[in-house]
């Protein structure tokens, strides 16, 4: 089953790789004959969705996350190995669109105002003034 990241992206399946292992936490007697955790691997370098401008965009946002070239998403929170697929889906499709959204407006660089500054400065020498109280008193 294809991924569609957005309308204009979709992720073809062949270049999705699945893992399978066993999940760690509750399942009773289920749990140690199911591999219900799921590891979903994406290789973003040699996809052959992605644009060269996706592509760059995508290694430069997700750098830190890709190891090789690839991205892994690795879901072990159900315990339905189906539901733990569908997971990992939605949450690589959400992370992949992130990080293809343009960036939002730069912050414009602004002056606190009169009334602000006073406040602030009069906050500090309250808390000076609590602090001088709580010093011992000098004993001459």
């Amino acid at each position: 089953m294809d991924l569609e990241v957005t309308p204009r992206l979709t992720i073809p399946a062949s270049e999705l790789q699945w893992k399978f292992s066993r999940s760690s936490g509750p399942g009773g007697r289920h749990v140690n004959t199911s591999d219900s955790r799921v590891q979903l691997t994406w290789n973003v370098q040699e996809s052959a969705a992605l644009d060269d401008d996706q592509r760059a965009q995508l290694l430069t946002r997700l750098g830190r996350r890709l190891v090789g070239g690839a991205v892994a998403v690795t879901v072990s929170a159900q315990r339905s190995q189906l539901r733990n697929r569908e997971t990992a889906l939605d949450t690589l499709a959400d992370m992949v669109r992130t990080a293809l959204a343009p960036p939002g407006p730069l912050r414009r660089a602004t002056k606190p105002t009169r009334g602000s500054a006073r406040r602030h400065l009069a906050a500090k020498k309250q808390r000076s003034a609590t602090k001088q109280q709580r010093q011992r008193p000098t004993g001459e």
